[in-house]
């Protein structure tokens, strides 16, 4: 788990992210789901390990869905503290564009029948390419599970277990997204569709 990647992807003199460094855990691990409107909208999905963020890209966001598999592309791990922020990163800047917290809470990390596991098997279950996880935020409940594709490490499936707050209505992240969020994309929206009137 290393934040040198994260570090090198960023210029601190102009961006207000954190610079960040690898914290103890607390009693419990927490999780953030961070709505991400960059180059193309994206949740950011973000589970803590050992002091870092472990980090997928998910284009759709995530759902409540079980038949929903929703692809998640793993990033480089963030410093513990990303996990709070909202913000603006400067255009020129990696990821620029508009950043809000769209869940955040704790989760624990279960085994193949939910009952909870340490961290570092969980860490092992991790290089093994599936996890499981208990979610515990205000959006997202329940037991869900991250599937390496196998093409490549980067390549995952964000996938809901069917328990008591799975649904089987159609779900979409942005339903529940701030109002400050969606005026962001709509006026982002807005500005392309007149540059490209021009």
């Amino acid at each position: 788990m290393s934040l040198t990647k994260y570090v090198a992807k960023r210029r601190f003199d102009d961006t207000p992210e954190p610079k960040g460094k690898k914290i103890a855990a607390g009693e419990k691990l927490v999780f953030t789901i961070q709505r991400h409107h960059a180059s193309h909208l994206h949740y950011d999905f973000r589970l803590e390990l050992d002091g870092v963020l472990k980090s997928w890209a998910v284009p759709k966001g995530p759902s409540l869905n079980p038949s929903d598999k929703r692809l998640a592309m793993m990033v480089e791990d963030h410093p513990k503290d990303y996990a709070t922020f909202e913000g603006d990163i400067p255009q020129g800047n990696y990821g620029a564009g508009h950043v809000d917290v769209w869940d955040h809470g704790t989760y624990e990390p279960i085994d193949e029948d939910g009952n909870v596991i340490t961290a570092k098997e969980f860490a092992h279950n991790l290089h093994a390419g599936s996890i499981k996880f208990r979610m515990k935020g205000k959006k997202l409940k329940g037991d869900f599970a991250l599937v390496n594709m196998k093409k490549d490490e980067k390549t995952w499936l964000l996938i809901k277990h069917r328990d008591k707050y799975a649904t089987d209505e159609a779900y979409n992240s942005e339903d529940y997204a701030k109002k400050s969020s969606l005026a962001y994309t709509e006026e982002r929206n807005a500005r392309k569709k007149s540059v490209k009137k021009k």
